[in-house]
């Protein structure tokens, strides 16, 4: 499972925290993630790997952008923050969009990417068991 991680200034400490109460299945997934939001994820969870790309602002939201257009990203984690300006918009619109035309699961919030998780860790199971079966 290849995801991508990005979150707002405000909504940083939330994925860090998200990250690790998740470390066993994201250990096992390819992680690629925004400049300073890889950088926080990475310094608190020594034993993930993270690919980390510019700064959200600085075109890293674009690359992630690049990627899912490439078939590279399975998943999108965002951790928006809706009460602060957003001098980017239109990067995240552009996310968001490219989420929608490659038909990736893209969560703007824990709820939502938890969903998304458990989803992968019930469909890799199935996987398994089909897998031991055959």
């Amino acid at each position: 499972m290849r995801i991508a991680l990005i979150a707002h200034d405000e909504k940083k400490d939330d994925l860090v925290a998200f990250a690790g109460a998740h470390i066993d299945f994201l250990t096992s997934c390819d992680l690629v993630a925004t400049g300073t939001t890889g950088g926080r994820i990475a310094e608190a969870w020594p034993d993930l790997r993270i690919r980390r790309l510019k700064s959200g602002p600085l075109g890293g939201d674009q690359q992630i952008g690049a990627l899912i257009a490439e078939g590279l990203v399975d998943a999108l984690i965002f951790f928006v923050d809706p009460l602060t300006p957003l001098p980017h918009d239109v990067d995240v619109k552009a996310l968001m969009r490219l989420a929608i035309v490659y038909d990736i699961p893209m969560a703007l919030n824990g709820a939502t990417a938890e969903i998304i998780l458990q989803g992968s860790e019930m469909a890799r199971g199935r996987r398994n068991e089909q897998t031991a079966a055959d």
